[in-house]
């Protein structure tokens, strides 16, 4: 049975046959990786003529960590030192390093506006942590008294104040080069 619509027959190739090189007879694929390191080889070559590869970081210098321990996240913490990422702590650890600069913070606000606004946000977050379920180690750090916290701050500012402020050194006059005389 014969159909109109069947197409002319081709005659078979083997797979082999189509994927040889045309000018060589030689199967292609098999070819490029025969030649794969004579091409990467020669690439890296011309980077070092071009001069690519001079005045690397750390060139000269030992490997960082070679021979130490494997450590699984050294990944995790050369990005936080080379980013200087901060702030991923635990919330109850985040508010203890928070409550522990929270005088220095504060001294350096100029209003008492200012102060009253920081220890309610602070107290915010704690309240919050409280009654959020426990991440890591247990929440101790407790609510400031707001009103105490603000006398404490006048009581240092006035401190500050009274203290004689110290001035660095003033520059001596430059004198002029001998060709200017």
């Amino acid at each position: 049975m014969t159909s109109e619509h069947q197409e002319p027959e081709q005659p078979e190739r083997p797979d082999r046959e189509r994927r040889r090189d045309v000018r060589t007879g030689r199967d292609a694929a098999a070819e490029r990786i025969r030649n794969q390191a004579r091409y990467v080889d020669l690439k890296i070559q011309q980077a070092m003529a071009r001069g690519d590869f001079d005045n690397l970081p750390g060139a000269g210098k030992p490997i960082r960590g070679l021979g130490a321990q494997h450590d699984p996240d050294w990944w995790v913490r050369q990005l936080v030192e080379r980013e200087k990422i901060t702030g991923v702590l635990p919330p109850a650890l985040q508010l203890r390093k928070d409550d522990a600069e929270l005088g220095a913070r504060l001294d350096e606000l100029p209003t008492e506006a200012q102060v009253r606004e920081e220890l309610e946000d602070f107290n915010a977050r704690v309240i919050k942590a409280r009654y959020t379920p426990v991440d890591g180690p247990p929440l101790i750090t407790q609510p400031r008294d707001i009103d105490a916290e603000v006398a404490a701050w006048r009581e240092r500012r006035a401190a500050q104040r009274a203290r004689p402020a110290t001035r660095p050194p003033a520059e001596k006059p430059r004198r002029r080069g001998w060709f200017r005389r």
